[in-house]
């Protein structure tokens, strides 16, 4: 109640759930869209339709957080999602399948500018230590909240309305979001301590590469990946050739995978100040691998049904959430305070890298050889990932419970010695320029304090918002 209590952040926090809903039931729709369009082939059709996604936000978010501090954001904002709404009340009217990619490709943008954007504000608004992080802690409920209440919101309405519909409270959402923007007093940004957003991702990328545990979780994110784009892309389908459903069956599925994953999302912070995050994450990874072959039993015994879909698809969400949500705590203890933006932005890059391999297989490989080929595919990556990460992130006493962001900047580092942390270092082995650039920064940081918490905070909102963003195809 104290942090509603911060009249911006209310609004804000109220126009971040209006979107949500909207681009839930936006979900719901596009499947059903792509289906009545291309009926069988609507899986390559999503599949296309979500690689172009993957693209613009790599693309577009890094840019959008590297020079956003270079424009007014609260016209800025208002201005995305005018242009969001906009784009969906079109989408009622597609009478082609190009249209469909040219107008997620529009959407995608104006999405991919927004989200990071939108993040950068929160901190500039709970300014508090304590509140920031329950805004953050608020931000990823209502996130994990839709994915099963809009399904089952559109589940309802699609029992009396067509599903064009939907696109209309997507739209409706996207307006709403943007007058409660308008209304909210949203401080000019604060110039950026980076030279450049590929810089950025090119540095946390380089960590990646040698801190073993950052090696094992961009396996994970390839075994996130396999699994989840058979929900993502494969449902629509599933539901009405297999199963023969009608829409409302597409949505209820839908439901099912966003049910697993609320409740794993719930149990999940209780277990990591208990175990360890390393083994939270490789028994997420197991649950995955047992969801896959169930899937592909499904498809190989020919004897599919609802309850027994709809487990497979929950098992599928929670075993996601299992990986997800623990992320965010290995990035912040595997670095210096100064580098955590830099992991945060690889490790989207890198976890969007492993969502454009798996999207267009679920896709374009289901449609032409079948669910049965084409998840056998996602199982072997789903193996390769899970094996892979064993073999990297190898056990670390020292590395049990991650140390919150402020007593990591108050030399407290994380629990117990971690001999990795040197091998992490965002400048060591990077070159004289990269070693320059990060002296300044840790320059920057003496000078301003806040300078440094408020990126960490930009960067770990931005992460949970965009990790949320791929599991859908709006």
């Amino acid at each position: 109640m104290g942090l509603l209590a911060i009249r911006d952040f209310r609004r804000l926090f109220a126009a971040q759930i209006v979107a949500l809903f909207g681009t839930g039931l936006a979900t719901v729709a596009l499947g059903l869209l792509a289906y009545e369009l291309a009926g069988p082939s609507a899986g390559a059709v999503l599949g296309t339709a979500l690689t172009i996604k993957m693209v613009m936000y790599v693309v577009i978010a890094p840019l959008a957080a590297a020079y956003v501090d270079r424009l007014p954001r609260r016209m800025f904002l208002v201005l995305l999602d005018v242009v969001r709404a906009g784009v969906v009340l079109m989408l009622p009217f597609v009478t082609e399948i190009w249209q469909i990619y040219v107008l997620i490709a529009l959407l995608q943008s104006a999405s991919a500018a927004f989200t990071p954007t939108f993040q950068a504000v929160i901190p500039d608004i709970v300014t508090d230590e304590e509140n920031y992080t329950k805004a953050l802690a608020a931000s990823q409920v209502a996130t994990t909240m839709e994915s099963l209440l809009s399904p089952v919101l559109a589940a309802v309405a699609l029992s009396f309305m067509t599903f064009n519909v939907l696109f209309v409270g997507t739209a409706v959402g996207f307006a709403l979001s943007a007058v409660l923007v308008l209304s909210t007093r949203i401080p000019n940004a604060r110039p950026s301590a980076h030279a450049g957003a590929w810089d950025r991702v090119a540095s946390g990328v380089r960590t990646f590469m040698r801190t073993p545990r950052l090696r094992g979780l961009m396996a994970l994110n390839l075994v996130v990946a396999a699994a989840g784009s058979i929900v993502v892309v494969n449902t629509v389908n599933f539901v009405r050739d297999v199963l023969g459903g009608e829409q409302s069956g597409v949505a209820w599925m839908q439901a099912a995978s966003g049910g697993g994953t609320l409740i794993v999302a719930l149990i999940v912070p209780r277990l990591l100040g208990k175990v360890a995050d390393r083994r939270v994450m490789l028994t997420g990874a197991v649950v995955l691998l047992v969801a896959v072959a169930g899937a592909v039993a499904l498809a190989l015994s020919g004897l599919a049904s609802w309850p027994l879909t709809a487990v497979v698809w929950a098992v599928i969400g929670g075993g996601m959430a299992m990986i997800i949500t623990p992320t965010g705590r290995v990035l912040r203890g595997s670095v210096e305070p100064n580098a955590i933006p830099e992991v945060f932005a690889a490790q989207f890059s890198l976890s969007h890298l492993a969502w454009l391999i798996t999207y267009p297989i679920a896709g374009w490989v289901a449609t032409s050889a079948g669910f049965l080929t084409a998840w056998w595919i996602l199982a072997g990556l789903a193996v390769i990932g899970a094996v892979a990460a064993v073999a990297l992130w190898r056990p670390e006493p020292g590395f049990e419970v991650v140390a919150p962001v402020d007593d990591v900047a108050a030399g407290q580092g994380v629990a117990g010695a971690d001999p990795e942390r040197a091998d992490a270092a965002p400048h060591r082995h990077a070159g004289p320029r990269a070693h320059t650039r990060a002296h300044a920064q840790a320059h920057a940081h003496a000078e301003d304090p806040q300078h440094g918490h408020h990126e960490v905070a930009i960067a770990e909102g931005t992460l949970v918002a965009l990790q949320c963003s791929c599991v859908r195809p709006v």
